[in-house]
């Protein structure tokens, strides 16, 4: 059974906009038998963009709860962030900038877990990509 870590920006698709999500992912995320993971990385770049005001989620006044909450009506499990996670890095190529990105690589490396993704920038850290 295959099993996947959703990206940030796919998280946020699903929950407010999931039409921007390929068909084959919203199949993904419907589909009972799935594993799905949401980072904890996600949640710190949600909660730092909305602290910066570039991210609203309207009616949301406790985001840990809106977040616990959502995942658990969706069977999306939490991936925590280890020590070997943030280690591993500093070690990979720097195809990406995005602190939070290389964070969610290091992770599905580690975890082998298939990242669906929509940013084209992922697949070249070899870990495998699903959109």
């Amino acid at each position: 059974m295959k099993r996947y870590l959703l990206d940030t920006h796919a998280w946020l698709w699903a929950i407010s906009e999931p039409k921007l999500l390929s068909s084959k992912v919203r199949a993904v995320l419907k589909d009972p038998q799935g594993m799905v993971y949401f980072s904890l990385a996600s949640a710190w770049e949600i909660s730092i963009k909305r602290s910066l005001g570039k991210l609203e989620l309207t009616n949301v006044t406790d985001l840990d709860v809106f977040i616990t909450q959502i995942n658990a009506n969706a069977g999306v499990g939490t991936l925590p962030i280890t020590l070997s996670d943030v280690c591993s890095v500093g070690v990979l190529p720097w195809h990406h900038r995005d602190p939070f990105d290389r964070l969610l690589v290091a992770q599905a490396t580690s975890e082998h877990l298939t990242l669906i993704t929509n940013d084209p920038q992922i697949a070249a850290y070899g870990v495998d990509v699903f959109w």
